[in-house]
C-alpha cells in the first residue's frame, strides 16, 4: 500500500490541505477550503475558530474522497499556519472567542504607551512592539473578554496560535504544543533559549500556566484522537510558522537561502543559520525552525497586504470575477511610461509592516485622472505590491551578512508573472519561481519526514527543481516610480 503525507496549511483566507505520496515526494493534489472574515470595526479582523476548524475537517476529508485515499495510508502529518493569529479556548477545546487575526490592528494605541518601556527588551524578542504579534492580542483579549476573564477565574483558559489550537483538536485535547518559528512571533519567547521568557510575561502581564509547551518543530507532537475525519493514532511530526515552512520547501534550510511568499500578505526571509542577526533596517529578527535542540535564525520582512490587494479588486471593486483575471486585465495597457506614470497604489489597508512599522497608515490611490481604467488601477496595484515588497529586500539586503543577487519566490501570486516581472525590475534581482509553488504545505509534508527520521534535512537539496526565472529590467520608468514612491512613503507616512 502506497503511503502518504498529509500537510494541514492554515491560512488567513482558508486551509488546504495537500497530499504527498512518501516514497516519491510527489505532490498528489490538494484541496482549499475557504471561510468568512469577520471585520467588527474599522482595523479590526477576526476568524471564527469553528469556521477555521470546519475548514480544516472538510479540506481534509475532500482531498481524500477526491483521490480514492484510504484514510489508514496516510504515514503522518504536518502543519502550518498563519502565525501571530491568536487564539483563546476552554480545556475541552471550546472557543471562547474569535481569533484575533495578525492583521488586526486594535492593539496599536497599547503598543504606543508602551513603545519606551519595551525598547529594552526588544533584543529579547527581535520583534518590535506592534499590534501584529499575538503578546498584545492576549492581553487584549484578558483584558476585554468576559468569557476569557471567567476561564481565566476558574483555570479553564487555554491562549495560543492557530498551530497549537489545531493540534491540540486533532489529538483530542491531549496535545498543547507548539514550536519555536510560531512562538518566536508571540513577543513571549526568548530567542536565545526558545522558552517563554519570565521577564515578557510579566510586561504583558501575562502567565505561563495558560500557554503551550514549546518543542523542536520536528518532533512527536501527538496522535490523531477522536476524529470523524481520520483514523486515531496517525503521528503529527512537524509544525512551522507558514513562512518558515516555505522556506523549508524552498530548500531553504542553510545559512543564506533566501525566499518571497505571496499570499495574502507578502514575507520575505533570510536564513541567517546559528546566527541570531539583529536588523539596523527594521527587519524582523526571528526564527527559522529548531532541529535536534538548535536553534537556525532568519532575518524577515513583512507586507501585510499582497494578495488581499487583488482580493480587494475582486471583492469590492468588482474589476474582476477571479483573481488571477488581473494579469489579463493588466495586459490591456499599450504605454505604461503614459497610461501609469503618475498613479502610484499603495495598499497599506492594515498598516506598514517592515520597515516602517506604522500600525496607522491606510491604504491610498494616487494619481487618478478622469481617463483612469480598471487596468491602470489593477496595473498600479500590481506595481504597489511590487515596491512594498522592495522596501523589505532593500532593507534585508543591506542587513544580509552574504550577498544577495535571486529571491525565490512563491505563493499563489507568484504565477502571475507580470507581478514577478515587477518585482524582478524594482528590486534589481533575479526571481526564481520553482515548479511546487505550494512550498508552505510541501514544506511541512517533508518536515514530517524529518520528524519521522525518514529523511535526513540535506536531502531538501535534491527535492527543489525552478520553474521559470525572471531577469531584471530596470528603466528609468521604474527608477521614476521607485522615486515617487518614496516620496510618498515619506511625507505621508514616516
Amino acid at each position: 500500500m502506497k503511503k502518504y503525507i498529509l500537510s494541514i496549511d492554515q491560512g488567513t483566507t482558508g486551509t488546504t490541505a495537500l497530499l504527498v505520496e512518501k516514497d516519491t515526494l510527489e505532490v498528489v493534489d490538494k484541496f482549499n477550503k475557504e471561510f468568512p472574515q469577520i471585520y467588527p470595526k474599522p482595523g479590526w479582523v477576526e476568524h471564527d475558530l469553528n469556521d477555521i476548524w470546519l475548514s480544516v475537517a472538510e479540506s481534509i476529508k475532500a482531498v481524500l474522497d477526491k483521490n480514492n485515499i484510504d484514510k489508514n495510508s496516510i504515514h503522518s502529518i504536518g502543519i502550518t499556519n498563519q502565525r501571530e493569529t491568536t487564539c483563546a479556548y476552554t480545556h475541552d477545546g471550546v472557543p471562547l472567542a474569535n481569533a484575533i487575526v495578525w492583521q488586526d490592528r486594535r492593539t496599536a494605541d497599547y503598543c504606543n504607551n508602551k513603545k519606551a518601556n519595551y525598547s529594552q527588551l526588544q533584543n529579547k524578542t527581535g520583534l518590535p512592539l506592534d499590534p501584529y504579534f499575538s503578546g498584545t492580542k492576549m492581553k487584549w483579549l484578558i483584558d476585554n473578554d468576559s468569557n476569557v476573564q471567567d476561564a481565566l477565574n476558574k483555570n479553564d483558559l487555554r491562549l495560543s496560535t492557530i498551530d497549537t489550537f489545531l493540534l491540540y483538536k486533532m489529538t483530542g485535547n491531549t496535545s498543547f504544543a507548539t514550536e519555536p518559528s510560531n512562538a518566536s512571533r508571540t513577543l513571549l519567547m526568548d530567542l536565545d533559549t526558545c522558552e517563554w521568557s519570565d521577564e515578557l510575561l510579566s510586561f504583558f502581564e501575562l502567565q505561563k500556566s495558560y500557554l503551550p509547551e514549546i518543542k523542536d518543530s520536528f518532533s512527536n507532537f501527538g496522535e490523531t484522537l477522536g476524529l470523524d475525519f481520520l483514523p486515531d493514532g496517525i503521528p503529527i511530526r512537524c509544525i512551522l510558522g507558514d513562512q518558515q515552512a516555505a522556506l523549508f520547501g524552498q530548500a531553504g534550510y542553510k545559512k543564506g537561502e533566501l525566499k518571497c511568499t505571496y499570499g495574502t500578505g507578502a514575507f520575505i526571509l533570510l536564513n541567517t543559520g546559528e546566527d541570531k542577526v539583529y536588523s539596523s533596517k527594521g527587519l524582523l529578527t526571528t526564527v527559522a525552525y529548531r532541529h535536534k535542540n538548535k536553534t537556525y535564525y532568519a532575518l524577515e520582512g513583512s507586507s501585510y497586504i499582497a494578495g488581499a490587494a487583488v482580493q480587494w479588486l475582486r471583492d469590492n471593486l468588482k474589476m474582476i470575477d477571479t483573481a488571477p483575471e488581473v494579469e489579463k486585465l493588466c495586459s490591456k495597457i499599450k504605454d505604461r511610461e503614459t497610461e501609469l506614470e503618475h498613479l502610484v497604489f499603495m495598499p497599506f489597508f492594515t498598516g506598514i509592516g517592515s520597515p516602517y512599522w506604522n500600525p496607522n497608515a491606510k491604504a491610498a490611490i494616487l494619481g487618478i485622472t478622469r481617463d483612469t481604467k480598471n487596468e491602470h488601477i489593477a496595473a498600479a496595484c500590481l506595481e504597489g505590491m511590487a515596491l512594498s515588497i522592495n522596501d523589505s529586500i532593500k532593507a534585508l539586503i543591506a542587513d544580509s551578512p552574504k550577498e544577495v543577487n535571486s529571491i525565490k519566490v512563491d505563493g499563489g501570486a507568484c504565477l502571475n508573472n507580470y507581478l514577478m516581472q515587477l518585482q524582478a525590475d524594482f528590486s534589481e534581482a533575479t526571481i526564481v519561481r520553482p515548479k511546487v509553488i505550494e512550498t508552505t504545505a510541501y514544506g511541512v509534508a517533508l518536515g514530517a519526514l524529518i520528524g519521522a527520521n525518514d529523511i535526513e534535512i540535506e536531502e531538501l537539496d535534491k527535492l527543489w527543481r525552478s520553474d521559470q526565472t525572471f531577469e531584471s529590467k530596470p528603466s528609468n520608468y521604474t527608477k521614476n516610480k521607485l522615486d515617487k514612491w518614496d516620496n510618498y512613503i515619506k511625507k505621508l507616512f514616516c
